[in-house]
């Protein structure tokens, strides 16, 4: 098979799937991978595995290095399915092997997968040598499982970062200066919005617990190898993580019969006034993983949907409910819709941010169509919530 070779005698032995389309609810139009990682020494460490279908995959790249029988050390950086869904069928063909984990890892492996492994629980800063090479662990709790942890290679400088600057995009080429950096940066910041953004504030201490590292490559468990661009994307990662907020404005609504939609678009000429940039997503038509990386630099959001059976239409339920469980604190954010004969939607969607930890401003709700003087309304509304987002953003002096 194809050898993918980090440094002598370390390998990239995981998977590439190119069809998966959804993972629990991110959309992957560019599939995911699944990587795993092999260091052949004196002693010989795995570390991680593949989600479950693709362990056949793994093994017979191992073995195209090596009798995986001879593994002497099974590191779980990670026990979600995506990281760990081969252990059982790995551990077949390495039954001597010491599984090197957490001690919350080991409980929720035990939970997940079954099996009386030899199980090595390790705690912060633990080392293990393989010989030539040793091993150290730094378990990053919480970035995004309590048992997550990383894994360092002191000497090759192979910083092992679980999900930790991952990207969902398939790329035939393993490392970052081998493929099309653009597309690589979006999916790394589609990512953290999706998948880190809850846990945001832990970023910065996280990245600075290895700070003093001589970090020459930074082996994720999604996407690309990072051996080009590591300080760019260290630098994405505490931006992203610190979450000071862009002078930007996200606005993202339903329509039923076209009020809503007026609406809407009479809200972003009067932000477009306010000289703020902003994006504009019919949720029908939009896809709710690109809305939300969008969402994580954005200072200001602005929800819309018409009421429809005393609530808000499911498009907007599901967006919201999406949305709360990522938790955008800080920003701040407005309803706006349409209604009949009665309301309910605007009341719907201010109880949806509130609790997903916004500073909820005052909406603008409407009867029936607007009329023209309404469109006038719903434009200045747009321009006050922008000068509102400007002085957010607007530097201390």
């Amino acid at each position: 098979m194809n050898r993918v070779e980090l440094a002598k005698g370390i390998y990239h032995v995981g998977a590439v799937d190119w069809n998966v389309r959804d993972f629990h609810g991110y959309s992957t139009p560019r599939g995911v991978t699944y990587n795993a990682y092999l260091i052949v020494d004196e002693k010989i460490a795995l570390i991680d595995t593949v989600k479950a279908p693709f362990a056949g995959e793994l093994l017979d790249r191992i073995r195209d290095i090596v009798d995986p029988a001879k593994i002497d050390y099974v590191i779980v950086n990670h026990v979600e399915n995506d990281h760990c869904g081969a252990l059982p069928e790995v551990m077949k063909h390495c039954p001597a092997a010491k599984v090197v984990i957490t001690e919350k890892g080991r409980q929720e492996a035990a939970k997940l997968y079954g099996g009386d492994y030899d199980y090595m629980v390790v705690k912060d800063k633990d080392t293990l040598s393989l010989g030539k090479h040793e091993l150290e662990f730094i378990p990053i709790t919480m970035l995004h499982w309590p048992d997550s942890m990383t894994t360092y290679l002191k000497s090759e400088g192979i910083y092992f970062s679980n999900d930790a600057f991952g990207q969902h995009i398939c790329t035939a080429k393993r490392f970052d200066d081998e493929v099309y950096m653009p597309d690589v940066y979006y999916e790394a910041e589609k990512y953290f919005a999706n998948i880190l953004m809850p846990y945001a504030r832990l970023i910065g201490r996280a990245i600075g617990r290895v700070a003093g590292y001589d970090i020459k490559m930074i082996a994720p468990s999604h996407g690309v190898i990072w051996r080009s661009h590591i300080g760019d994307i260290i630098a994405r990662y505490l931006a992203w993580g610190a979450g000071k907020p862009e002078e930007r404005i996200v606005l993202f609504y339903e329509t039923m019969w076209g009020g809503t939609e007026r609406m809407a678009r009479a809200i972003l000429e009067g932000i477009n006034k306010a000289g703020v940039p902003a994006t504009f997503y019919r949720l029908s038509a939009s896809d709710r993983s690109h809305i939300m990386s969008e969402v994580l630099m954005a200072a200001g959001l602005l929800v819309g949907s018409p009421t429809l059976n005393n609530g808000m239409m499911p498009a907007v339920g599901d967006m919201l409910t999406y949305l709360k469980g990522l938790r955008p604190a800080g920003k701040l954010a407005a309803a706006f819709g349409s209604y009949g004969w009665s309301g309910g939607a605007q009341k719907d969607i201010e109880e949806m941010l509130t609790k997903s930890g916004v500073v909820l401003e005052e909406g603008l709700n409407l009867d029936w169509t607007p009329s023209a003087e309404e469109i006038e309304k719903a434009e200045a509304f747009g321009y006050a919530f922008a000068l509102k987002v400007k002085a957010k953003c607007a530097p201390v002096e």
